[in-house]
Formats: C-alpha cells, structure tokens, sequence
C-alpha cells in the first residue's frame, strides 16, 4: 500500500517539472603574443596556440577579437579583455561534495539530511520529479505553504492537496543546495521524499545494496 502511494504520488510529482542550469567551468587563459589580427594563446597549461577572432580554443574560450595592445575572449560565457603577458585564472570549482547510502532490509535507500536546518528522514525516490513532504513535516522546517499553488494527487487515503514550494535548503550528508522545488501534501504521504529537484543535480552511483550522490553543480 504504501509502495502503490509512493508511485502515485511521483507521478503527480513528474508532471510538475523543473528547469536545471549548467555551471561554469574552471578556465587559464595567457596571452602570449600578438602578431596582426593573429593572437598567440595558451589555454589550461597547454602548449601555446596562434588563432584568429572567432577561433574557439576550447569549449569554454572563444577569441572575439585582437586589438593593438591585447585580445578579447569570450572565457565562461564572459567577455573578458587581455593584455600581452597578463593571465586569466578562473575559480577552480571546489571538490564534488558526496554522500554514500545503504539500502535497508526492504532493499530501499534513506538518507539523513535537513530543511531548512530541521532534521529529515528521506525515502530516496528517483521517479519523483520533486522532493515531497508530508504537511507535518513541512510545518516543522518552517514551509509557509497555505498559499502556495495547489494540484491534486490521488494517493491511496484518497485525494490528497499538494502544494508546490521552494524550500531555502535541503541538506544530505556534506551536500546542500538551496532555493530547491517541493511539494507538500496533506496527506496520503507519511515520509519525505526525496525527489528529482535534488537527484538531478547530482552523479548517482548504484552498486548492489550503495549508493553514492555526488554533487555535480
């Protein structure tokens, strides 16, 4: 029974959907030399390379034009200005945060985490498009969600009202993300969910009874 509600509740979470961003990627961008409407470059360390305006040197830089004392690039999708000898060095992105997760007798995946400070117990759930909770739940982090839109799902207590939120951070293991899409329900739901609005934006590893979630942006 509870199963059947889980299934129901993820495909009402399914049909809601949500809108994911890459991120930006490290770059080291050297100008070495100019010569005409030719620069001499050098991308990540590598060897140095002479292109012209329009040349792309990597899937992240693109050479837009030479001028008489230095180049312009497009580095990250920002345009940036460079002088003969004078580095561009991007942040480094940080070390992928991950959890590592065991499946319990019942051969499902839990996981420890927070919202919005407050303790959760998540059932992991990667068909549901959303993270869900149940109202009880909801109240206790602090989810103002009265009058939030609704939709309604059919769980197997009968319908159920579901709000759709965003919660300022959900937290699992080393992992946070804020400003992340949920829904609440009613009833019809006795454990949160955790859904797709998290899982997406991880690397998800699945071997036998573990599970790893790696953040990826």
């Amino acid at each position: 029974m509870a199963g059947r509600t889980r299934r129901l509740v993820g495909y009402f979470i399914a049909l809601l959907g949500i809108l994911l961003a890459p991120g930006a990627t490290a770059a080291d961008v050297r100008v070495v030399g100019l010569f005409g409407a030719k620069a001499v470059v050098s991308v990540d360390g590598g060897a140095p390379r002479t292109v012209r305006a329009g040349e792309r040197l990597a899937e992240h830089v693109r050479l837009l034009a030479v001028e008489r004392d230095g180049a312009v690039f497009e580095i990250d999708g920002q345009r940036r200005t460079l002088r003969i000898g004078q580095p561009y060095v991007s942040r480094a992105p940080a070390a992928a945060a991950s959890v590592t997760l065991t499946a319990d007798a019942s051969g499902h995946f839990v996981a420890e985490g927070t919202v919005n400070g407050a303790a959760m117990r998540f059932l992991v759930d990667t068909g549901a498009t959303l993270i869900a909770l149940p109202a009880a739940d909801a109240r206790r982090a602090g989810v103002a969600y009265a009058n939030a839109p609704q939709g309604v799902v059919s769980t197997a207590g009968g319908a159920a009202v579901a709000y759709k939120v965003k919660l300022d951070t959900v937290s699992v293991g080393g992992i946070s993300l804020s400003n992340v899409d949920a829904v609440v329900l009613e009833k019809g739901l006795t454990i949160p969910l955790l859904g797709g609005s998290f899982l997406s934006r991880m690397a998800i590893e699945t071997l036998g009874r573990t599970m790893v979630l790696r953040k990826r942006f």
